[in-house]
């Protein structure tokens, strides 16, 4: 009797253990690494924290300071080698690819399958995701480059049109200068420069063109009469900035849109929250459009997690359950609406976004149909680094020299041929 009374004890204590969200065998620790410290940025990596935890598991945060991820890269690195990797990271791009290739991350074919991801994730952004056909990280949103910010009231002042091709840009341009206001607000920071250059590469020679050169990096495209055309374009509207651009931040200039100072800025749609931030309308106070020539185009930039080989089984089901939630509708929604981008779920409803972001929901569905989604070289979604750094050293040099654009179109196709 003593021996079954404590035996029925010690089972009445453990169930209430359990019922009180003690450790469960379904449980486990997520150590995640990421990059999203700056306010908006935090705010949208907790909700995955919270629906993780929400579900049993556990968050082990793991944020490394530093807007273009080169710092958490080699924490992670370390980490990696030493045999003792987070079970996620923030790593986007080709990068994925050369992780997998090191064997270090795990298969996610079984929560994919179920969850339908190919249904749900437009191919030109899975295959990123894939290595060998198989899952092995998960996309988390979606980020136009391709964008044009204007202020209405600029072009207003200034007799202008808002241009859609760049032939307009440079009549707009001129008319916004001669009104005593500066045409373009302009970052001189040499990825700032290759934004630019690459939205007009997509404008002035397609979508064919851009692949050949942006993603496929083929030097006797680089170095073609169109490469030359899209380097004229490019320093064409140097001269439509002022003299204050060199080494100036991006949203510095964006400041400078939102002020009444500068009449347009090419950047990505991060560019959004400034004017946010300052309490402008969409439609009203600023437009946010196409930039020249790409009302097909979409250039994305992803942020993805990749899912490291864990030995623990609560540790995987955690893992699991992570990346099953990144690509739930309520993940999808939430996290994007803070972020400023758009989800990269497919078939998502529009009416909880602003404009700006329904425009681009719609044009993301149209380009994955026609082709037209194509990955942004300059934010390193769509060549190695070491091509994306020939590019970049090249197109710097051009724009701040008087080198000719036909004699820099010779010199990118070589040092990506180097490069390759």
């Amino acid at each position: 009797m003593k021996k079954g009374f404590i035996l029925l004890a010690l089972i009445f204590c453990a169930s209430l253990l359990f019922a009180d969200g003690g450790p469960t065998p379904e449980t486990g620790e997520v150590e995640v690494l990421h990059w999203w410290t700056s306010g908006g940025e935090a705010a949208s990596v907790a909700v995955l924290k919270e629906l993780l935890e929400a579900e049993g598991h556990t968050w082990k945060d793991f944020a490394v300071a530093g807007g273009g991820g080169d710092q958490a890269m080699t924490v992670l690195r370390s980490r990696a080698v030493a045999g003792n990797p987070p079970t996620a990271a923030q790593v986007k791009g080709p990068q994925i690819q050369d992780w997998a290739a090191e064997g270090f991350l795990t298969n996610l074919d079984d929560v994919a399958e179920a969850e339908n991801w190919d249904g749900l994730v437009p191919k030109v952004i899975a295959d990123i995701m894939k290595y060998k056909g198989n899952w092995v990280a998960v996309p988390v949103n979606v980020h136009r480059i391709n964008w044009m910010w204007v202020n209405p009231e600029v072009f207003k002042k200034a007799g202008a049109k808002i241009p859609k091709t760049w032939a307009e840009f440079e009549m707009a341009a001129k008319k916004i200068q001669a009104a005593g206001m500066t045409p373009v607000a302009w970052g001189g920071q040499p990825w700032q420069e290759i934004t630019v250059f690459e939205t007009i590469v997509a404008g002035v020679g397609g979508t064919d063109f851009y692949n050949k050169t942006m993603v496929q990096a083929d030097p006797s495209a680089i170095n073609s009469p169109t490469m030359v055309k899209c380097l004229e374009t490019l320093k064409m509207m140097k001269q439509y900035t002022d003299p204050g651009a060199p080494g100036r931040d991006w949203n510095l200039a964006t400041a400078m849109v939102i002020k009444g100072e500068a009449g347009m800025q090419f950047m990505g749609d991060w560019a959004k929250g400034e004017f946010t931030a300052a309490g402008k309308k969409p439609d009203v106070d600023y437009i946010a459009t196409h930039a020249p020539g790409t009302s097909k185009q979409f250039l994305f930039n992803v942020d993805s997690f990749i899912m490291f080989e864990v030995k623990d089984p609560s540790a995987k089901e955690a893992q699991k359950a992570m990346a099953r939630l990144i690509l739930e509708p309520k993940f999808q929604e939430v996290f994007n609406i803070n972020k400023g981008s758009i989800p990269v779920r497919m078939g998502m409803s529009e009416d909880p976004f602003d404009i700006p972001a329904q425009l681009s929901m719609k044009d993301f569905t149209a380009s994955a149909k026609t082709g037209d989604l194509v990955p942004s070289m300059a934010h390193e979604m769509a060549t190695s680094r070491a091509i994306r750094g020939a590019i970049m050293d090249t197109v710097t040099a051009f724009y701040n020299s008087d080198m000719r654009a036909k004699d820099a179109a010779a010199q990118m196709a070589n040092a990506v041929r180097s490069a390759q």
